[in-house]
C-alpha cells in the first residue's frame, strides 16, 4: 500500500520530469513578468500630435499654440486652413487632435468677452483623447490666467493681489492610489495576478490532460490506481507548494523592479493569497480531468485570457459588464482574487474589507475540489472498464 508521502514524491517526480510543465510554470511566469508590463512603462502618452486651425492669426493666437506645444502632453505637427483639412489629419491617423483658435479671438479678449477654444480628438483611445484635452486645457488656461493677472495689474492692483485674485481657490491634486497617474501602478498589479491564474491552471491541466492521454492508450499508472482524495491532495500540494515561488518573485521582486506600491500586510497578503492558490490548483486539475490531450488545455486557457482581462472590472467598469457575463467571471479564481488584492495591496483596504472576495475563493475551492474528486474517480473507473474490455 504507497503511503501519502509517497505518493507525494511520485506526484513531485511526475512534474519535475515533464518539460513542458515546467516551462509553463517557471519559465512563462519568468518570461510573461517582463512581456507584459513592456506597453506600460511609459505610463502615460506624450507628445500627442495635434493641428491648428487658426483663424485669428494674432500674435496672442499665436502665443497660444506656443503655450500649447510646449505641454509635454501635445505637439503641435501642422497649421491648416480649415477644420475641414483638420479632420482629414484626423481620419488619416497624421494626428490625434485639433485645437481650434476662433476668429476675433484677440478681440474678444481685449474687449473682456468671452471666448470658446474648440478641441478635438481621437475618442477611439480614452486615454490619448484625455491627454490632449488636458494638455490644451492647460496651455488655454495658463494664457486666461496671463491675461486676467495684466487686467488687474492695469486696474491698479498690486502684484501678489493681482496673482491671487485671477482664481479665488488653489487646487492641490494628491494621487492616492496610482500616484504616478500612469499604467504601470493602475495595470500591472491586476495583470500579474491574471498571469498567475493562467500559469497555475495550464499547469496543472496539462498534467491530468497528459496522464489521461496515457490511459487512452492502454498504459497504466499509479494515478488509476491510488484513492481518489489522497491522490488529489497530493497533486494540490504539490502543484501549489511548487506555486509558491512564482507568487513570492511577482508579489516581491517584480513589484519592486517596477516601483508599484505595496500597502499590505505579508501574512495578510499570504492569507488571502492561499485560497486563490489552492481555488486555482483545484480548476486546473478539473480541467485536467476533463481532456484526453495534453495540447488542449493550454489552448482553452489561452483562449480565455482576454475576456478574464476585461470582465476582471480594472479595464472596463463592472458597471457597463453585462450582469449574465459578470455572473459567469465570479466562477474563474482570477475576478475576486484581482478585486481582492488589488484592495488589499494597491490600497490599503483593511483585511475585513476584502472578506467577501476571500470567502468567495474559498467557495470556489470547495467547489472545485468537489469536481475534481468526482472527475478523478471518474477517469479512474474509465480506465478501469477500459482495461477489462482489454483482458477480455
Amino acid at each position: 500500500m504507497m503511503g501519502f508521502w509517497d505518493l507525494v514524491r511520485l506526484e513531485l517526480r511526475t512534474l519535475l520530469a515533464d518539460r513542458a510543465i515546467m516551462l509553463t510554470l517557471f519559465g512563462g511566469v519568468f518570461f510573461y513578468s517582463f512581456l507584459y508590463p513592456q506597453p506600460y512603462l511609459h505610463q502615460l502618452p506624450r507628445e500627442e500630435a495635434v493641428v491648428v486651425v487658426n483663424d485669428d492669426g494674432s500674435q496672442l493666437s499665436r502665443q497660444l499654440e506656443f503655450m500649447a506645444d510646449a505641454t509635454p502632453q501635445v505637439k503641435l505637427v501642422a497649421r491648416v486652413g480649415s477644420l475641414e483639412e483638420a479632420r482629414q489629419w484626423l481620419f488619416t491617423g497624421k494626428a490625434s487632435g485639433i485645437l481650434h483658435i476662433p476668429r476675433h479671438f484677440y478681440r474678444d479678449l481685449m474687449l473682456g468677452k468671452s471666448v470658446t477654444l474648440s478641441y478635438a480628438g481621437d475618442a477611439s483611445y480614452f486615454l490619448v483623447y484625455g491627454t490632449i484635452a488636458e494638455g490644451l486645457a492647460q496651455a488655454g488656461g495658463t494664457l486666461a490666467a496671463g491675461i486676467k493677472v495684466a487686467r488687474l495689474l492695469s486696474q491698479g492692483e498690486a502684484l501678489p493681489q493681482a496673482a491671487m485674485g485671477w482664481n479665488a481657490v488653489g487646487l492641490n491634486v494628491l494621487p492616492v492610489f496610482n500616484p504616478s497617474m500612469g499604467y504601470v501602478n493602475y495595470v500591472v498589479p491586476a495583470v500579474f495576478v491574471l498571469i498567475l491564474h493562467q500559469v497555475l491552471l495550464m499547469g496543472a491541466s496539462i498534467l491530468g490532460a497528459t496522464q489521461n492521454q496515457r490511459s487512452a492508450r492502454g498504459e497504466s499508472g499509479y494515478w488509476q490506481k491510488v484513492p481518489v482524495l489522497p491522490l488529489l491532495l497530493a497533486r494540490t500540494l504539490v502543484l501549489g507548494g511548487l506555486f509558491v515561488l512564482p507568487v513570492s518573485y511577482f508579489f516581491g521582486f517584480c513589484l519592486d523592479y517596477y516601483g508599484i506600491a505595496r500597502t499590505a500586510d505579508p501574512t495578510e497578503l499570504w492569507l488571502f493569497i492561499l485560497p486563490f492558490l489552492l481555488a486555482t490548483t483545484l480548476l486546473g486539475i478539473v480541467l485536467g480531468a476533463l481532456f484526453t490531450r495534453r495540447d488542449l488545455p493550454t489552448q482553452v486557457v489561452l483562449v480565455s485570457s482576454l475576456p478574464l482581462v476585461f470582465l476582471a472590472g480594472f479595464i472596463w467598469p463592472l458597471e457597463l459588464i453585462p450582469t449574465q457575463l459578470n455572473w459567469l467571471a465570479q466562477w474563474a479564481p482570477s475576478t475576486p482574487a484581482i478585486e481582492g488584492l488589488l484592495r488589499l495591496n494597491q490600497m490599503g483596504a483593511d483585511f475585513t474589507q476584502v472578506a467577501p472576495y476571500w470567502w468567495q475563493l474559498w467557495g470556489l475551492t470547495l467547489l472545485n475540489g468537489l469536481l475534481a474528486c468526482w472527475l478523478l474517480a471518474w477517469r479512474q473507473r474509465q480506465a478501469a472498464e477500459t482495461k477489462m474490455k482489454t483482458v477480455s
